[in-house]
């Protein structure tokens, strides 16, 4: 693009348009121009049932329609309402009761509590560490406060977690810098669908004890999918671990409600802290309100609500349980017929135990998608890769795409021979 007429670039690479909210808009137009048989739109981030309606709890939006004009009108405080705060660190943690200190903090989602907590946890010019597999507006919130990514590779060759990459880059960065930031995106990884296991989680733990005491760290587990990974308490099995960190390594959740209530327009989110000194854990509340008043000042308060109502009643938390496990088993069929498929075509995909999304190892990502494209196939390319969100399609189409793409690198491998 040209040089900017009156905005200030401030180091920022700012696109023309969003990479995926642009993907989805030529999906929309090729569907409005051909019908919706011609395309297969698996870019979007969101639960949808086969006919590619938005899927929402109907206990969920039973309970938004009995809230009073009190719970969805008046501000909620900047923390978030003290109902909801308690809620909410139900909502993240299930039966596990932290044995530490816990404060949290409501936020826009997931996206505002990772905000959150890189702006408080690291100083202008740091790098944030993440995986080379990851959400890639990581980069965006980072880029927007002075801070840059720096990423380790997350897969060994025998396609285990990558512990030693992790340690090395944990020790190379806090070489040069005070402070880091650790972003561990699990389990239902964004954009791989993989998952640490207990003994990865107590590798990790391994490595951050070794963390020099002078230094400090921030474990930010981004948990966003974590209700749609599998059975909600196994998934949570790493909590434990969590807490057997140094007092200089702060482990924090990022919590969606949004999607694990399927009430995406209402932003709600949290950050949660596992603090092992009531001092560090009222820190935490402290900075994160100072910095949601300067960003937002206040969340929605009828999300707060809502989630405040369902853990206040038993049985209507049961029912929303009921009824979200039933989607969960449908999104799991979904990425299982994926991996089906792509084996019996030969197509190459990463580590995969559940969630949202399926990706595919590719050498020209923005090439290969291109070509898709014009079948009617939109996926998102990532910088090492392709994403597939088996969330939006069907089984049946989970279980086309993988031949088409296999067909698409041989045409692309061709046309560049």
């Amino acid at each position: 693009m040209g040089e900017f007429i009156m905005a200030a670039q401030n180091g920022r690479n700012i696109p023309m348009e969003d990479k995926i909210f642009g993907i989805s808009r030529r999906a929309n137009e090729m569907k409005e121009e051909r019908g919706a048989d011609a395309v297969i739109n698996a870019t979007i981030g969101a639960l949808l049932d086969d006919d590619g309606d938005l899927m929402v709890l109907s206990s969920v939006d039973d309970t938004f329609m009995g809230l009073d004009p009190e719970e969805y009108a008046s501000y909620a405080p900047i923390g978030g309402t003290p109902a909801f705060r308690r809620a909410v660190i139900k909502a993240a943690f299930g039966k596990y009761e932290p044995k530490g200190f816990t404060e949290a903090v409501a936020s826009p989602g997931g996206t505002g509590a990772i905000r959150n907590v890189i702006a408080n946890y690291s100083c202008p010019g740091d790098k944030v560490l993440t995986s080379d597999w990851h959400w890639s507006p990581y980069g965006t919130i980072a880029s927007e406060i002075g801070r840059g990514i720096a990423t380790y590779e997350m897969f060994t060759e025998d396609r285990k977690y990558n512990i030693p990459a992790l340690k090395a880059k944990i020790e190379e960065l806090l070489a040069v810098q005070d402070r880091l930031v650790v972003i561990i995106n699990t389990p239902a990884h964004n954009p791989t669908g993989y998952a640490l296991t207990v003994d990865d989680w107590k590798q990790v733990a391994d490595v951050l004890k070794n963390v020099p005491p002078e230094k400090k760290v921030a474990l930010l587990v981004d948990a966003a999918y974590i209700d749609f990974a599998g059975d909600e308490e196994e998934q949570r099995a790493f909590l434990p671990v969590l807490e057997t960190l140094p007092e200089n390594v702060l482990p924090i959740m990022a919590y969606s409600a949004s999607k694990t209530y399927t009430i995406y327009g209402m932003r709600c989110g949290a950050d949660i802290c596992l603090a092992p000194t009531k001092e560090i854990a009222e820190e935490f509340r402290r900075v994160c309100e100072f910095s949601a008043r300067g960003r937002w000042s206040n969340c929605a308060k009828a999300a707060q609500s809502i989630i405040a109502r369902i853990f206040a009643d038993e049985t209507l938390l049961e029912k929303v349980t009921a009824e979200r496990a039933e989607i969960r088993q449908m999104l799991l069929a979904r990425g299982k017929a994926f991996e089906e498929e792509a084996a019996k075509a030969g197509l190459a995909i990463v580590p995969f135990d559940g969630g949202f999304f399926v990706s595919i190892p590719c050498d020209d990502p923005d090439a290969l998608s291109a070509r898709l494209e014009k079948e009617g196939i939109f996926l998102v390319p990532l910088a090492k890769g392709l994403r597939v969100s088996v969330a939006s399609v069907s089984e049946d189409k989970c279980r086309l795409i993988p031949a088409k793409i296999v067909e698409a690198m041989k045409a692309e491998a061709g046309a560049q021979a």
